[in-house]
């Protein structure tokens, strides 16, 4: 091989290393995560791992029930919205989330939304 041969080929393998990188980096950054707030992050989890996308509404109705997560009236046919309580394993501090359900025309789960609750019972 020549110098200029030589060089070629390692800028070539060079690029290509970068652009591997760079979409493994991206590849790790990239989140499912439903809320900014450390505090919900648990609660995110558990809802990620429990209720993937794709979910059936009454899958999602069940899960809420038996884990006792109160729902609260919701004008829209493709909307739940429950109040989920959880203790931080790590912290010991009760968490609570007002989580919003987005379902399709289908039934099934597109996405939801936490937000901060408050740690008071929700009255009936």
């Amino acid at each position: 091989m020549n110098r200029g041969t030589r060089y070629s080929f390692s800028l070539r393998l060079s690029s290509r290393l970068v652009g591997l990188f760079l979409v493994l980096a991206l590849a790790g950054c990239s989140t499912s995560s439903h809320t900014s707030d450390p505090h919900l992050r648990q609660i995110d989890e558990m809802l990620n791992t429990q209720l993937p996308q794709g979910t059936p509404k009454s899958r999602v109705i069940f899960f809420l029930n038996t884990q006792a997560f109160p729902l609260e009236n919701s004008a829209d046919a493709k909307v739940l919205v429950a109040v989920v309580h959880h203790v931080d394993t790590n912290t010991l501090q009760p968490a609570t989330a007002r989580v919003t359900f987005h379902f399709d025309a289908a039934g099934k789960l597109t996405t939801y939304e936490l937000a901060p609750a408050s740690d008071a019972a929700p009255q009936p």
